[in-house]
């Protein structure tokens, strides 16, 4: 990471990037949960091969992100537990680092390993429904060079790398598949990455 202050976010403030994913409702209406239905994911995921640092490549506006101007990346560790430790990271237009780490875990026993919640609430609040946003993966290379992680009411996306650039042509195919799977990308973000970042 560049050498740039670093800030805690308090988890009732605005979150970092990524895996702030959302505080979504408890509960989903019909429409969204035929939404959920249809929202294609991965069948499996390799958890040990997905931990590390991503770099954002482009996401979809949210409010959890306004104060990103760029450098966002997210980086994960498997925990003894099976849960996944989240630490989110970006960089403000003061070039403060503002920082975020939550908890990532499986949806539940019968869901593939590719539906996971994520908090950025207290542990001591994870027993509420309503602190744990749903975290999709819905594409996934091979290689574990890139990931796709939405959601199922397609309001939230971000594409991942583990590298700060992405080739052109791959990111096109990558949104195409996006579309295809329901997603309006009007005003999806390209994320600045900085030079210096490691």
């Amino acid at each position: 990471m560049a050498n740039l202050p670093l800030r805690m976010v308090n988890w009732s403030r605005n979150f970092c990037p990524l895996l702030a994913l959302m505080l979504l409702p408890a509960t989903l209406g019909n429409a969204q949960e035929q939404s959920a239905q249809d929202l294609a994911v991965v069948s499996s995921v390799d958890l040990n091969r997905y931990t590390g640092l991503w770099y954002e490549i482009a996401r979809l506006p949210n409010r959890f992100q306004k104060q990103c101007l760029g450098d966002v990346t997210a980086t994960y560790a498997l925990l003894d537990d099976g849960s996944i430790k989240v630490v989110n990271r970006c960089r403000k237009e003061d070039g403060e680092i503002e920082e975020a780490e939550g908890r990532a875990k499986r949806s539940g026993d019968d869901a593939p390993n590719s539906k996971l919640k994520v908090r950025f609430a207290p542990a001591f609040l994870s027993f509420l429904p309503f602190v744990w946003g749903d975290y999709w993966i819905i594409d996934l290379a091979s290689d574990y060079s890139y990931a796709v992680v939405g959601e199922p009411t397609r309001e939230y996306l971000w594409v991942l790398s583990r590298t700060p650039v992405m080739d052109e042509t791959q990111l096109n195919a990558i949104l195409n598949r996006v579309k295809e799977k329901g997603y309006d990308l009007t005003g999806l973000i390209r994320t600045k990455q900085s030079a210096q970042q490691k």
